[in-house]
């Protein structure tokens, strides 16, 4: 039931119901990634590609797409990575989830969220004080 209600009333977690109706009515299912997202095609669009969507396996997060499969996304390949032998590239990383807000946000040296005592710089300010 709770699953229902999240796919009615909210769009982060997975998919619509109106998402699920039209992937159920014109998708052909082309290939799974490693997270688990479900990639589709559809019927063509107005400027004569066919119509491409994901389905995410948890939360919505539009960088939770492989390299491969970003490609394909943008039409940039007509051949989807599971029709091919697709190999990442090594400059091409893995995903790893945006950590902003998180005990795991990098914080650098001399950030005011950073623990430690911040170095004093060159263009420091030293705050004014009467008599001086």
């Amino acid at each position: 039931m709770k699953n229902l209600l999240l796919q009615i009333f909210t769009w982060w977690n997975g998919q619509t119901m109106g998402t699920r109706f039209f992937t159920w009515r014109f998708g052909k299912r082309v290939g799974e990634d490693e997270l688990g997202n479900v990639y589709y095609e559809g019927p063509m669009t107005s400027w004569g590609k066919p119509k491409r969507w994901v389905i995410y396996k948890n939360y919505a997060e539009a960088s939770a797409i492989g390299p491969g499969w970003h490609g394909w996304m943008h039409y940039r390949t007509d051949v989807p990575p599971s029709k091919e032998d697709y190999k990442a590239r090594e400059w091409q990383k893995p995903h790893k989830p945006n950590a902003t807000g998180t005990p795991l946000a990098y914080r650098p040296q001399g950030s005011l969220a950073a623990t430690g005592e911040r170095p004093r710089v060159t263009g420091d300010y030293d705050a004014w004080t009467p008599g001086n």
